[in-house]
């Protein structure tokens, strides 16, 4: 007997989420924060992280860090909390949720890759909108995609990922109130982009938010966590596997809450750095740069696949997205010095 013969055809069609090896490069790929932990924090976490029971079970629902993250993140009064292994567990989580037989679940295109192969997991119907050349919205196509498809699940990435670009809010409002079925509004970016939905979602009973921590600095904790109505939480609770939250990352997570000032001030310094790699960047000849409010551009290049290994060869990492995304790559905005050296590889790569 082979896979082959017992795999599902749409899981066998799929390639795997790819993740490629970094050691030794400059590693712009994955929209990380550059900076590590002041070294004096480092041993505080790693005091705090030594008490820890690892032979018992994590708090299958901490309550404690639920309230942490409603405190700091300024969750409005009467929305819950959920949390997620990362964001992607959250998008899981929703979509096995609400995956009745013949559902849609509808999302602009390009975006994140995790909401079409979640449909494709969960058997959904993907209905994908394309953007516009420029990678803009286009909320007329989208409203009118909605009334025909009729979708169980929305899901729009504020800022988009992985074109940066933050829709209008005016068009995500009207797509909540012209959409039947729940809207989530991805604010992975949040710390970069300055807006949120959060402070809106009493007025709208089919929106919730998730984020994550992944890019506010604490990637490797595994962290996400969803807001909405406590009658969205209670169902979307029931999905959730035990236990899915470790005692590793609560308690890292607990600590860094109490520490946010330090994360925040490091993604003013990358906001900061957003702004001068955008005019490096936009200097360079032969390539296009496109608007971004997140920690991330996604540059057009003539040819992206032998850019990308060009710069590879130079040890800098990158994502290349042709051929889905014609000859373009994203680069993470890096350290002052990370930057200067994508640059100075990029300038090579194009000659």
């Amino acid at each position: 007997m082979k896979p082959e013969d017992l795999v599902r055809p749409e899981i066998l069609a799929l390639k795997a989420y790819p993740v490629p090896s970094s050691d030794g490069m400059v590693k712009l790929d994955a929209m990380e924060n550059p900076y590590s932990l002041p070294d004096g924090l480092r041993r505080e976490l790693a005091a705090a992280l030594a008490r820890v029971d690892v032979n018992r079970y994590p708090t299958p629902s901490p309550q404690k860090l639920r309230d942490a993250i409603a405190r700091r993140m300024n969750v409005p009064a009467g929305m819950e909390v959920l949390l997620g292994n990362g964001s992607d567990e959250l998008i899981q989580m929703l979509i096995t949720a609400l995956a009745r037989p013949g559902a849609a679940l509808m999302y602009p295109s390009p975006t994140f890759v995790m909401y079409s192969m979640g449909a494709t997991f969960s058997g959904m119907r993907a209905a994908a909108v394309p953007l516009r050349d420029d990678f803009s919205l286009d909320a007329d196509a989208f409203v009118a995609r909605m009334q025909a498809e009729k979708p169980a699940l929305v899901f729009l990435a504020y800022p988009n990922n992985p074109t940066g670009v933050l829709y209008p809010e005016a068009d995500v409002v009207r797509i909540i109130r012209a959409c039947r079925g729940l809207v989530v509004v991805d604010e992975a970016y949040h710390v970069f982009a300055g807006k949120s939905f959060l402070p809106r979602l009493a007025e709208f009973d089919n929106l919730v938010v998730i984020r994550t921590v992944s890019k506010l600095g604490l990637a490797g904790i595994r962290l996400g966590y969803l807001v909405g109505r406590p009658e969205w939480v209670a169902q979307l609770d029931k999905v959730r596997p035990p236990y899915n939250v470790s005692v590793l990352t609560q308690a890292a997570a607990l600590f860094m809450l109490e520490r946010l000032e330090v994360l925040e001030e490091q993604a003013a310094r990358i906001r900061s750095e957003r702004k001068t790699l955008g005019e490096a960047l936009k200097a360079l000849k032969g390539i296009t740069v496109f608007p971004s409010e997140a920690n991330f551009f996604l540059i057009r290049v003539p040819d992206a696949d032998r850019t990308y290994t060009a710069l590879r060869e130079q040890k800098v990492l990158v994502r290349n997205l042709n051929p889905g995304i014609r000859n373009c790559l994203r680069v993470t905005v890096g350290t002052p010095d990370e930057n200067r050296i994508l640059v100075t590889a990029l300038r090579e790569a194009l000659s």
